[in-house]
């Protein structure tokens, strides 16, 4: 028997030091790749930077790869260390201090149309 088709084509990405966006102060941005229902983006965050109180209606789920960061989410905070993980619903008011230079992994579905290369 063969394996189904996919319904979309294939994509991957390769690591380089290209495709950062300056999202906020002290916050980069990469779109990594997407598909139809997912999008991956890696964030390098510098310590002291913050991501204000906000809210968008992707399910947003992610890894800390190295850092430090303290999330608040709906009001009640998280401390993140390498290895942790998370997943914020959509419409959920969130906010993250950056304590030490770090690096996250997050994916978002539906896929964030604002993080579109």
């Amino acid at each position: 028997m063969n394996p189904p088709s996919p319904s979309a084509p294939v994509a991957v990405c390769h690591a380089g030091p290209g495709g950062y966006l300056h999202a906020l102060p002290g916050i980069r941005r990469k779109t990594m790749v997407h598909g139809a229902r997912t999008l991956l983006a890696e964030f390098k965050l510098a310590r002291g930077a913050v991501i204000p109180l906000h809210q968008h209606p992707e399910e947003q789920t992610g890894y800390l790869v190295s850092g430090h960061l303290v999330f608040t989410i709906a009001g009640g905070e998280h401390d993140m260390r390498p290895g942790d993980g998370w997943m914020i619903p959509g419409g959920v008011e969130h906010r993250v201090q950056v304590l030490e230079d770090s690096v996250a992994v997050e994916v978002f579905s539906p896929v964030r149309a604002d993080y579109l290369p």
